[in-house]
């Protein structure tokens, strides 16, 4: 009798250890199981690399220019970016902006970000010149890239003062490589100008650079360095709201535009306007359904039951908190995604809904 009762409980023990596995790895699949395990988020419980929070080390700190600070944060296995890229940085104070790597994709080993103080600003620029020295660890997310170095037969850069963070390794790859480039560069005045030393070597062959201090000769001509661009040029533009639009009103025909934003543009805030009433959001991960005030964002609504929700510039310009729209019909009210971008997700700090209903990947 002993052996029929031992082999039970073996096989019973066996199909329980068989069911924990299995139940396991159906959690694994749906962190909120038994809810149905849904594809792969852009957001949410997202584990990709590129956005996942990890601390850096400063190991360098340099005034590169008149009220222009670089960073360099160091760190083990950090994740190869391109030219074009930034950086999230997460500030002590919990504010999260964006900052354009502006040093070498070989250097596997650190991140180089610079910024400019802005006295007038949300608080970000000051807190990162005031707060962030050599020794401290800051956390980053990232790196992403929105404003990606294209093929193409030749390219034109138009970048006002900071905006040629982003550029810089741009010049360098295309330096390297031979290529057609010119780039006009303008700030208030050359000391103002970040990595202008190194951008006139850059461009010592051939007269490729056009550098326009305000002090000495006024606003850079944007319409005459676009004028005699041939058909097919990529034209990138970085800087100013006024540089954006005059690179945007002069650009010629059979050329793309890329354009990386700073700030919101100008006419107005983004995701005001008509079509602002009231409506609900469903929060499919969390099991949770909020309410959308005609006067409140969804990312207000959306941050006051998921407070770990990231976000940084409240204006649909950075991408930070682009989220995965599972139904329901939206209304774009962003200056960044794509038009596939456009399908099935939004930028929950100015985008609202068309109708009485959206249901988010959270």
């Amino acid at each position: 009798m002993a052996l029929p009762r031992l082999r039970t409980v073996v096989l019973v023990s066996g199909a329980a250890l068989l069911t924990r596995r299995a139940l396991k790895r159906r959690i694994a699949r749906s962190p909120l199981w038994p809810l149905p395990a849904l594809p792969e988020p852009i957001s949410g419980h997202s584990k990709r690399r590129a956005t996942a929070v990890r601390k850096l080390l400063i190991t360098g700190r340099t005034e590169v220019a008149d009220g222009v600070v670089q960073l360099r944060l160091e760190g083990p296995g950090l994740p190869p970016w391109s030219p074009g890229a930034h950086l999230d940085l997460v500030l002590p104070s919990g504010l999260v902006r964006q900052y354009s790597l502006c040093g070498d994709p070989e250097d596997t080993g650190a991140y180089t970000v610079a910024t400019r103080l802005v006295a007038d600003g949300r608080g970000g620029s000051r807190e990162v010149h005031e707060q962030l020295q050599e020794g401290l660890e800051v956390e980053v997310r990232g790196p992403r890239n929105r404003f990606p170095l294209t093929e193409a037969p030749g390219y034109v850069f138009v970048v006002g003062g900071i905006g040629i963070t982003p550029v810089l390794p741009m010049l360098r790859a295309l330096a390297a490589s031979g290529a057609e480039w010119r780039l006009l560069y303008g700030g208030r005045s050359r000391a103002s100008m970040p990595f202008l030393e190194e951008i006139e070597k850059l461009g010592a062959d051939g007269d490729r650079v056009t550098v326009v201090a305000q002090d000495e000769a006024g606003h850079p001509d944007v319409a005459g360095a676009l004028a005699d661009v041939a058909p097919g040029t990529a034209v990138y533009c970085c800087g100013p709201e006024p540089l954006m639009a005059a690179a945007t009103a002069g650009l010629p025909g059979g050329c793309t535009l890329h354009l990386e934003r700073f700030s919101a543009a100008t006419g107005g805030a983004v995701g005001s306007g008509e079509g602002s009433e009231a409506f609900e959001v469903e929060l499919r991960r969390s099991g949770r359904t909020v309410p959308v005030a005609a006067g409140q964002s969804v990312l207000a609504a959306v941050r006051a039951e998921l407070p770990h929700v990231a976000y940084s510039c409240e204006q649909g310009f950075c991408g930070t908190c682009q989220q995965r729209v599972l139904e329901g019909e939206i209304d774009h009210r962003d200056e960044l995604l794509t038009d596939d971008e456009r399908g099935d997700s939004m930028l929950i700090c100015v985008s609202r809904c068309r109708g009485g209903r959206l249901v988010l990947d959270l």
